[in-house]
């Protein structure tokens, strides 16, 4: 059985130095937040699919760090994760899209009295409000129910799909085997731990939340909740082990 790594090393201090240095400027130099605002802007999707390469799989090495101890490991397929992930996020992007703007329109549809003919605007008004809570909540609800199982369920094939060819760059564009994999799925940690307790108690509300937030920063948080994400997945892994 692989035991998780204790303690913290060098390694840690470093990584923990390197999302500082990332993530300050941001903060402190309003020209750095504003050119991310106009990037983000004119080309959103192509951001969404950086913030995810790098982030997201950021959160796998943590996952990884978790499990054996390290941050990498030959075999795990580092380029072919992050491009995994990068096009994921483009995914989640559109995702945010489509329930950002239908969400709170559903709710229209049910008879709920909205102050702009666009009910989204809502979530673009700089005020809180119940009725924000509402469509950010109806947003988080219609995503994760509708939208992030599929997406969990194929960045998990995607993982396996790696393994079984054990990161090597050549085997991850060979076809993937999508019925063997469903096959082969921990079906009983996909369900009882990352669907029924982490869509619920955690990815709705913390989706709710996110969407509250000014639009430019939705898909830059989403892509570091994905770290929580990797966490999470490492989580299940070792629940599966000890089983085992």
């Amino acid at each position: 059985m692989i035991k998780a790594g204790k303690g913290i090393r060098r390694s840690d201090i470093l990584v923990i130095l390197a999302m500082a240095v990332f993530l300050l400027p941001f903060f402190i130099f309003p020209s750095v937040y504003e050119e991310y605002r106009k990037v983000n802007s004119s080309h959103g999707y192509l951001l969404a699919f950086v913030k995810f390469a790098v982030l997201a799989t950021f959160g796998e090495c943590i996952g990884l760090r978790i499990r054996t101890g390290r941050y990498y490991q030959p075999g795990f397929g580092l380029i072919q994760r992050a491009l995994v992930w990068g096009f994921l996020g483009i995914s989640i992007k559109m995702a945010f899209v489509i329930f950002g703007e239908g969400a709170p329109y559903m709710l229209k549809t049910l008879g709920i009295a909205f102050p702009d003919p666009n009910p989204s605007n809502i979530l673009r008004s700089p005020d809180f409000s119940a009725l924000k809570l509402l469509s950010a909540f109806a947003v988080g609800v219609t995503l994760n129910l509708f939208f992030a199982p599929v997406f969990m369920i194929f960045h998990r094939i995607t993982d396996m799909h790696i393994i079984e060819h054990h990161g090597s760059l050549k085997g991850f564009f060979t076809p993937v085997r999508f019925g063997y994999q469903l096959t082969h799925l921990d079906w009983n940690s996909m369900w009882n731990f990352i669907l029924k307790k982490t869509v619920p108690f955690f990815w709705i509300p913390a989706q709710t939340l996110n969407f509250l937030l000014p639009e430019e920063w939705r898909v830059l948080v989403a892509a570091m909740y994905s770290i929580i994400l990797g966490v999470l997945l490492s989580v299940a892994s070792l629940m599966e082990e000890k089983r085992i």
